[in-house]
């Protein structure tokens, strides 16, 4: 391995986690405009689907620009030379890295026997990073995963992982059982990190879960040991979230919101579906006077042309307040 960009992060380092139809092409590259992390993940996406006819549709999944670098894609599947051919082609399309996702616990992925059903068959989940090593060649393979199925496996599943020398594991701190129903339990994080050392191992161990910004994450690695944070529903809403000296007002947030909606519509055109882009404004509209009514306007819309006319409107009714307000 000759690209391997892990080894130059400073410690602790951020990670933006891959979430589907959330850490799309337009949310990653506001998050990089807005406040940048050390290392992106693109949305997950399926090794097989990746060499079907389908593929086209799928590739726009890993669409990314050479201002979010480094950038790993994430890839699921319980093929291994599915996995190695999949990897090839995303070492074509120029990313920095490759993450093997063994944590998912949607049931159409578990179907596939892939994604957190992998816990349960820890000789597959070896193969497939064996494979995947041989599919991306100088470029280096992660992992993300769980503490176990339906219960904390740590001690057996970390090592049957580290025994593959990946270069990174993220630990999502809950089972696959617990999904996100409970919160995440940050000492198996720092039990890996000790497994980890008593292997002599030189993978790094990334802690994920419930990290709601930069103070919160960097207290998190120090009472761990990891080497990184990783935060995926903190960004949501929240481009800025790494960037503490920016303090957005509302206006600020619907302009962000919106330029959000018109780089989604000029990346994705009528390929994606418009409701996609609404969970967004869910995210954005909070937190200030008339949100809630806002939020029930915005996602009444059907193109970025509407949500422009109605947050227009909104800013030309704060001004009106405002100088309402200074005339007094």
């Amino acid at each position: 391995m000759q690209n391997n960009f892990w080894t130059k992060l400073k410690k602790p380092f951020f990670c933006v986690a891959p979430m589907y139809d959330v850490t799309d092409a337009p949310f990653r590259q506001m998050i990089t405009k807005y406040g940048k992390p050390d290392v992106i993940f693109t949305e997950f996406v399926s090794a097989d689907g990746l060499l079907s006819k389908g593929k086209k549709i799928l590739k726009e999944h890993l669409i990314f620009s050479k201002k979010e670098k480094p950038i790993v894609a994430q890839l699921f599947g319980s093929n291994p030379e599915t996995i190695k051919e999949a990897c090839k082609l995303v070492v074509k399309m120029g990313f920095d890295g490759i993450d093997i996702n063994m944590g998912c616990p949607d049931k159409s992925v578990l179907k596939q026997g892939a994604g957190a059903e992998l816990i349960k068959n820890p000789e597959l989940a070896r193969e497939i990073i064996r494979f995947a090593k041989e599919g991306a060649g100088k470029i280096p393979v992660s992992v993300k995963t769980r503490i176990g199925y339906n219960k904390n496996e740590i001690e057996k599943w970390l090592p049957e992982l580290l025994a593959e020398n990946p270069v990174a594991i993220t630990i999502h701190a809950r089972t696959k059982k617990e999904m996100s129903k409970v919160s995440a339990d940050w000492s198996v994080v720092a039990r890996a990190v000790e497994i980890r050392n008593k292997m002599k191992s030189e993978t790094l161990i990334i802690g994920n879960g419930d990290v709601k910004n930069k103070k919160e994450g960097l207290a998190r690695a120090k009472e761990t040991g990891c080497g990184g944070i990783m935060i995926g529903r903190g960004f949501f809403g929240k481009p800025w979230l790494l960037n503490e000296n920016f303090n957005p007002t509302a206006e600020q947030k619907l302009e962000i919101l919106l330029k959000h909606t018109k780089l989604f519509v000029k990346i994705f055109g009528t390929n994606k579906h418009f409701d996609v882009m609404k969970k967004h404004f869910k995210a954005y509209v909070n937190g200030f006077d008339g949100a809630k009514e806002l939020r029930t306007k915005l996602m009444q819309t059907k193109n970025a042309k509407e949500v422009e006319k109605i947050i227009n409107q909104e800013n030309n009714k704060t001004i009106k307040q405002k100088n309402k307000k200074s005339i007094l």
